[in-house]
């Protein structure tokens, strides 16, 4: 292989990680739309999860191990990698527009900050602190003028829309800082998804979230699919992305993702976001640029 397409393979695959993974921010917004509960959206999610990822497990010759350290990092990844952060995320999603789901799951990186210090992960830096003010002044952009949302109530959902990258954030430094003893994160995140379908499907039955595939399929249920095979697929290309170049350039995705989401919710919702919304975005990438650390770890957020 030459040089340029050396390095034009990252790009090309940065590119479309960020673009399958934006993708999921719209068919939420679908999916909830139909009235779908949060248990049953994520019970498929964990099966499309499980059966995409455990044949690239399969394929890669490395299978899932069942020693109890590895179901306890199982449990952990799918509790608050997934479990927690999309119960939020989907409730959230229900009342406000995907493309302002799209800005809020940037927080990921920049909440990271403050956990990693807490857990004794990081140091604290000033101008990485800088990079978390302006993530919540971007979100105080979305939340305070007037005019940023087409229905003031909306404002009264954005803390929950918060508590998926809050989760998301936690999970990443809890393995950072304890590892994934010896798995890499494909194998981690098909064993936490075939756990955590075990555990949410009595749970869907007992609450009637359950989302029953068998009748006539509408968008929504295309959606389910959709969101659940994008998640799978984002995160194996992500995975790879990370072993072909590294994860100083790998983390680049996070811009990539929101701007996708807006994008693929403008396309498909029809999606309009205010002047404010769009300086929150630029905002918020500024903050994104600041806190990403010099010698950034690869990314341990395995179910989001």
């Amino acid at each position: 292989m030459d040089t340029g397409s050396a390095r034009l393979f990252p790009v090309l695959g940065l590119v479309t990680v960020g673009a399958v993974w934006g993708t999921t921010m719209p068919l939420t917004k679908i999916a909830v739309s139909a009235g779908h509960a949060p248990l049953g959206l994520i019970f498929w999610q964990f099966v499309i999860g499980a059966i995409v990822l455990s044949i690239v497990t399969y394929l890669r010759g490395r299978p899932l191990s069942r020693k109890p350290v590895h179901l306890g990092l199982y449990a952990m990844i799918a509790l608050l990698g997934t479990i927690l952060p999309n119960t939020a995320s989907y409730t959230a999603a229900e009342h406000l527009p995907a493309g302002i789901m799209s800005v809020v799951v940037a927080l990921v990186p920049i909440l990271a900050f403050p956990v990693a210090i807490m857990l004794g992960n990081d140091r604290f830096s000033g101008l990485r602190f800088l990079g978390l003010l302006m993530g919540f002044g971007a979100i105080f952009l979305i939340a305070l003028p007037e005019t940023s949302l087409p229905d003031r109530a909306m404002v009264a959902w954005l803390p929950l829309a918060l508590v998926a990258p809050f989760f998301y954030a936690i999970e990443g430094n809890v393995v950072a800082k304890f590892g994934t003893f010896g798995l890499d994160p494909v194998q981690v995140l098909a064993g936490a998804s075939i756990l955590g379908a075990v555990v949410v499907f009595p749970l869907t039955l007992g609450t009637g979230s359950f989302v029953d595939p068998r009748p006539s399929w509408t968008i929504a249920e295309w959606a389910i699919l959709g969101i659940g095979v994008a998640h799978a697929v984002a995160y194996s290309g992500y995975v790879w992305l990370v072993g072909r170049a590294g994860a100083v350039f790998a983390a680049q995705v996070s811009y990539l993702v929101t701007a996708f989401g807006i994008f693929w919710s403008w396309l498909i919702l029809a999606e309009i976001q205010s002047p404010w919304v769009w300086a929150a975005v630029c905002v918020m990438f500024v903050g994104l640029t600041l806190v990403q650390p010099r010698h950034p770890r690869p990314m341990t957020e395995a179910a989001g």
